[in-house]
C-alpha cells in the first residue's frame, strides 16, 4: 500500500479544513487499495463531541461498504487518534492505523496510551507512524498561528 499517497489525501483534507477555519484533524479510510471515506473534525460545526475526523470517516466507510465490521481497512490520520477514536476503530475491526504526527495531549496509539495494540484487548490494530510527518507538522504549526 502506498502510505505516502493516502497520507497525502488526509493532508489535503486537513488543508481544506484549515481553509474553512477548522482544525486540521483529518482521516482517510482505505479498503482494498481504494479510498472509501474521508473525514475531518466536525465537533464545533455540529456541536457533536464525538464528531472527530476518525469517527466521521468510520461512519462514512461503514455506510459505503454496507457493514459495520471494517476488516482489512486502513485508516490514515493526520494526528494520532484519541482513546475514543482508537476505541471506535477497535470496535469496527480496523486492521491498520497510519498517522503522521503524535498526539501529545491525548494519543492512544503509542504516545500516551497504547490501546491500539494493547495485549489485554481481544482486538488489535497495527500502527505505523511518522508518514509525511514534516508536512503535517508544518500545517498544524501554521493553523495554530
Amino acid at each position: 500500500m502506498n502510505y505516502e499517497l493516502y497520507m497525502g489525501e488526509a493532508l489535503a483534507e486537513a488543508q481544506a479544513a484549515v481553509a474553512r477555519g477548522d482544525r486540521p484533524h483529518a482521516a482517510v479510510a482505505v479498503l482494498d487499495e481504494a479510498m472509501v471515506a474521508r473525514g475531518r473534525d466536525k465537533v464545533r460545526e455540529s456541536n457533536d463531541p464525538t464528531a472527530h475526523a476518525v469517527v466521521v470517516a468510520l461512519r462514512e466507510a461503514a455506510r459505503k461498504v454496507g457493514r459495520d465490521r471494517l476488516r482489512d481497512l486502513t485508516m490514515f490520520c493526520t494526528m494520532e487518534p484519541c482513546p475514543m477514536c482508537v476505541g471506535a476503530m477497535l470496535a469496527s475491526d480496523v486492521e491498520e492505523l497510519v498517522y503522521a504526527v503524535p498526539n501529545r495531549a491525548n494519543g492512544a496509539a503509542g504516545t500516551l496510551l497504547q490501546l491500539a495494540e494493547h495485549p489485554a484487548l481481544r482486538r488489535r490494530i497495527r500502527v505505523v507512524s511518522g508518514i509525511r510527518r514534516d508536512e503535517v507538522e508544518e500545517l498544524y504549526a501554521a493553523a495554530a498561528r
